[in-house]
């Protein structure tokens, strides 16, 4: 068995393929990547935003659906973080899967994957304008449009992208602290209004997942947790990788499915069982939560989600920013993209021509949607979020299989369960979770069949454009093909 040693020839992760110098290093520490990661899952939002519409679908079975989408991640979680320690690369999935499936399905994956957190990021950006914009507006009476609001949110989320990791860390931990504090004191107040009777052991009985509805329940669960992959995107700036990314993604993991299932059980558990799911398909059914909040703490609960729930959406959509910049960064410098893409700005270590193009996606997407005057709710945040949320959890089954890929033949020390049994149960699962989200894309968007398949086409047209673009490299500059994702660091 031997190490393999890069030389002088080869591009390190210290030395781009091109010469705009590189990620700011041994910036990120545990913490920091936690913060990225969960603050990009938006508890808040999920929870307020998300969960009651779980609840309709899954009934007395949303609580355990949190927990399963939990544990299935979990598992990938296991051999994503093995792979780490061999894999460092700000693209993520793209370097996972070329390693693992060969480089013209990772090239593939990579494009899926930088679509992906685009949509997502520019959806978060109207989702920012709509909730501040009716936010501020029954709380101050001062109405302003929404895609005002979102050109503020593209503008500050651009700055922070632009100016160092560290500071992005700094916001996003103290807006995830907020939401977390918020979401904790309603669940003291229904606690000691409620006590024991809080809590149904229904939730626990596995015939619920029989349910109609579980499958579509399932597709908001998992979605709750997207983001939490992209601590490998920081791996590159991250102190000590070996040790901070495995820990920050099982933390990350862990905190999600624990807060979010007992979050869950406890917003069902103020309105009664059964009864809360009745709640939860009513006329108020979206609002449950801040109702939960102003009945059993206090309006000024309830006043405290609406403008957290606010910073949350920012929260987001800076943590999303951040991945996608970071994918086009990698892509450029590699050629998979404008090479330009693949710079950084000296004096802040970010990638800052990726900066200005993704904040110009969000502009237009923002600009477009004004001017066409749909709902930015609706339209400009349920469709692109709800094809950005499937692309990604197609590039999760595909990086958990180039896990066994990669250890197939050596798994380098690892136990049989880390690197091979645990990586194919979260293959199956994620598939399967995959092919209902395609199912019920619907509930994912809101929209029509024509809109929903408008939508999905793009994901697989763009994967098949990253093989014939891999294709062409590996015929017209093999020394160029070899020499992609080389970029990690491998070792034994």
């Amino acid at each position: 068995m031997t190490t393999r040693q890069q030389s002088p020839a080869a591009p390190s992760v210290a030395e781009p393929t091109d010469s705009g110098g590189a990620l700011a290093k041994s910036a990120i520490g545990t913490a920091d990547l936690v913060f990225f990661v969960v603050a990009a899952a938006a508890p808040l939002t999920a929870m307020a935003g998300v969960a009651p519409a779980a609840i309709g679908m899954g009934g007395m079975a949303a609580p355990l659906g949190y927990v399963l989408s939990g544990v299935l991640l979990a598992l990938f979680a296991t051999g994503f973080t093995a792979m780490s320690r061999y894999v460092r690369n700000a693209g993520a999935f793209y370097a996972y899967i070329a390693r693992g499936l060969g480089k013209a399905v990772g090239v593939g994956a990579a494009y899926v994957a930088v679509v992906s957190y685009n949509l997502i990021e520019i959806g978060l950006v109207s989702c920012f304008g709509y909730f501040a914009s009716t936010g501020v507006a029954d709380l101050t009476g001062l109405d302003l449009p929404w895609w005002l609001w979102a050109l503020g949110c593209v503008a500050g989320v651009a700055g922070l992208g632009w100016l160092r990791v560290t500071l992005s860390a700094k916001v996003l931990g103290i807006a995830l602290a907020l939401e977390v504090l918020v979401l904790l004191v309603l669940e003291i107040g229904v606690l000691g209004d409620r006590g024991g009777s809080t809590f149904d052991m229904g939730v626990f009985d596995p015939s619920s997942l029989s349910g109609d509805g579980v499958a579509g329940m399932f597709v908001l669960a998992i979605g709750a947790f997207t983001g939490f992959e992209a601590t490998a995107i920081y791996a590159e700036e991250a102190r000590d990788p070996d040790r901070t990314v495995p820990r920050a993604t099982y933390i990350a993991v862990g905190f999600l499915a624990l807060f979010y299932a007992f979050t869950v059980w406890v917003i069902m558990g103020a309105f009664g069982g059964e009864k809360s799911v009745q709640v939860a398909n009513g006329a108020g059914g979206a609002d449950m939560v801040f109702t939960a909040g102003s009945d059993f703490v206090g309006p000024w609960l309830a006043d405290s989600m609406h403008v957290l729930i606010i910073t949350s959406a920012f929260a987001a959509t800076l943590a999303f920013h951040n991945a996608a910049t970071r994918y086009m960064y990698a892509l450029g410098r590699e050629g998979l993209l404008p090479r330009g893409l693949g710079r950084v700005d000296r004096r802040t270590g970010s990638p800052s021509l990726a900066v200005l193009v993704q904040s110009a996606f969000g502009l237009a997407v923002v600009v477009v949607g004004a001017l066409a005057d749909v709902d930015p709710y609706t339209v400009t945040f349920l469709w692109p979020n709800g094809a950005g949320v499937l692309g990604v959890m197609a590039m999760q089954a595909l990086a958990a299989l180039a896990v066994y890929g990669f250890f197939r033949r050596n798994r380098r020390g690892f136990s049989l369960f880390r690197v091979v049994l645990a990586p194919l149960a979260a293959c199956a699962g994620l598939v399967l979770l995959t092919v209902l989200a395609v199912i019920h894309f619907d509930l994912l968007t809101g929209a029509s069949d024509g809109v929903d398949a408008a939508l999905l086409v793009p994901l697989p047209v763009v994967f098949c454009a990253g093989l014939l673009m891999a294709r062409h490299i590996r015929l017209t500059d093999p020394e160029r093909y070899a020499l992609l994702t080389t970029t990690d660091v491998e070792r034994d």
